[in-house]
């Protein structure tokens, strides 16, 4: 009988054997073949995302790096202490902030509540839909372009128009003249940031709409439950993965504001040399843009422009995992 448990066991241990090296040998055919299909997407990542990033870290601690000899001169932090020093700097990071706390929470609440709105109606969803989802498929700058004319600071500008009609004096919203009120900057900016991010959020919350359950509104249609109540314990709950997602890349795209202040106050970014609705992005491409013009101190401004790349990089990454961290207890997955 002891014979035959042993036999028995032997032969378990066998079979456990074949079957294991028999997976591994379909694991090896299985992630060879799947990294010869990641292969061209993993060469495209490591030329044009992974070697920026560490050639800008690279260049960031050499001030004298020549970019046309490839030269990178002495080591040293000269680059980080000038950008942290620059008051310009400390400028374009609080207007980046300011335009990141107004219109991402604005955007995302307004696109919530659009999206309730378009899932409850049925005649003409989906023209209201392609209106709605116009601005995604349309340039950044011909976008900001349209704004500016609304706002122009002329008398014809819509909003000045509609000022006078109701007996006010016309504000100088745009432009690069030296009047412009710094309040009238950031609520254009805010206005287009807002609208200009609104169709990929409705369109990622209508999807997510429409996956949830009917039997959750049901339930609440039969209780006799508030449509407000309904929203805030059923809708938003529910679609609470979606809006941390969109809450992560609507902060990315926020901090990365550029065109849209150029579009709205031209290339010096409002009020001539003083930039003063430069953002973060602006700040790095109006160093870089020197070193491109051939300044004399091209190899001093590329390492700046580096440094601040960096250490908007390094902020970005915190805030996104603060905001991860935040909210991974309110998340239902």
């Amino acid at each position: 009988m002891e014979n035959q448990v042993a036999t028995t066991n032997e032969i378990k241990k066998t079979k456990k054997r074949k079957n294991s090296n028999s997976q591994m040998l379909e694991w090896k055919k299985d992630g060879w073949k799947a990294l010869i299909s990641l292969a061209p997407a993993m060469i495209i990542l490591i030329i044009f995302t992974f070697y920026p990033i560490i050639n800008t870290f690279v260049v960031s601690f050499f001030p004298n790096y020549n970019y046309i000899t490839d030269n990178f001169g002495a080591f040293g932090f000269d680059s980080y202490i000038r950008v942290l020093t620059d008051a310009e700097f400390w400028r374009a990071m609080g207007n980046t902030a300011l335009m990141v706390l107004v219109s991402v929470p604005l955007s995302i609440a307004i696109a919530l509540v659009i999206t309730v709105l378009l899932n409850s109606i049925k005649v003409l969803q989906g023209f209201f839909q392609v209106v709605f989802f116009l601005p995604y498929v349309t340039n950044g700058i011909a976008f900001g372009l349209v704004f500016s004319t609304i706002f122009s600071p002329m008398n014809y500008g819509l909003v000045n128009s509609l000022i006078r009609m109701c007996g006010g004096d016309p504000v100088a919203w745009t432009g690069t003249a030296a009047t412009i009120p710094y309040w009238a900057g950031i609520f254009v900016i805010t206005v287009y940031s807002i609208w200009n991010g609104l169709a990929f959020k409705i369109l990622v919350f209508l999807s997510g709409i429409q996956g949830i359950d009917k039997q959750y509104y049901q339930a609440a249609q039969v209780d006799a439950t508030p449509k407000w109540r309904v929203f805030t314990k059923i809708t938003v709950p529910l679609l609470s993965p979606m809006i941390l997602y969109i809450t992560i890349t609507s902060l990315m795209g926020a901090f990365k504001s550029y065109s849209s202040v150029v579009s709205l106050f031209g290339e010096d970014m409002g009020n001539g040399q003083s930039s003063t609705f430069i953002t973060a992005v602006g700040y790095i491409y109006k160093y870089f843009n020197y070193v491109t013009t051939g300044g004399s101190t091209g190899a001093l401004l590329l390492s700046t422009a580096s440094a601040a790349a960096l250490i908007l990089f390094v902020f970005i990454m915190i805030i996104t995992f603060v905001q991860m961290w935040a909210n991974k207890k309110k998340v239902h997955y």
